[in-house]
């Protein structure tokens, strides 16, 4: 497989995940940290050092923007829910 082939198959991936969390909005950020060590804000900052990296500016609420398909604050009060002790418990267990 060529490099161009390749980045594009990436870039179709990237495309596919973005699209899954923006259907599963009842999955939290805190449960994909708890499962997975990377939740939405860490797609959303993985993007903007991309772009920093190719000398483009890029602020981070334009890459949330990107990740979330839709302001980030509005995100945040449509589909987050406040964290349990539970996951609470098990992001500091994780985390700390």
């Amino acid at each position: 497989m060529n490099r161009e082939t390749r980045i594009e198959l990436e870039a179709a991936a990237f495309r596919r995940l973005v699209e899954h969390l923006g259907e599963r909005t009842d999955v939290q950020n805190i449960d994909l940290m708890n499962l997975a060590g990377f939740c939405r804000n860490c797609l959303s900052k993985w993007y903007r050092a991309g772009a920093e990296d190719k000398g483009i500016e890029l602020e981070l609420e334009e890459a949330r923007e990107i990740v979330y398909g839709m302001p980030y604050a509005e995100w945040k009060s449509k589909y987050q829910m406040e964290a349990s002790a539970e996951q609470k418990a098990e992001f500091d267990k994780n985390h700390h």
